[in-house]
């Protein structure tokens, strides 16, 4: 609700002021259909009754705070297709984006 993105933009806006910004946020960007898969593989009783509607509204929520109010540096990863649990490597090509992008190490991959 929007009472409750208020709440933790609320929070967000006191935690930024008592410290300072990570180097760089990771952002998994997932999209729904893909959040939806995962959510079915966990199982996890309490997400199954999860509509649809929600994950959208989250993801616009993510996608707003990410282009509009985050001050700090970001790197999008795309991940519909990253399988962390099953392909280790897609573990470590995320690894290597990281690397890339703080220490300029190792050739940015594209996902």
């Amino acid at each position: 609700s929007e009472r409750d993105y208020q709440t933790y933009m609320e929070l967000f806006d006191h935690m930024k002021r008592m410290m300072k910004l990570p180097d760089l946020m990771i952002y998994l960007r997932k999209s729904v259909p893909s959040l939806i898969a995962q959510i079915q593989k966990r199982g996890r009783e309490y997400e199954k009754t999860m509509q649809i509607d929600y994950l959208r509204d989250l993801n616009e929520r993510y996608e707003e705070f990410i282009y509009k109010q985050y001050e700090g540096r970001v790197l999008i990863i795309e991940s519909d297709d990253l399988d962390f649990e099953s392909n280790p490597e897609d573990f470590r090509k995320v690894i290597n984006r990281i690397d890339a992008e703080l220490f300029g190490l190792f050739s940015a991959e594209n996902f």
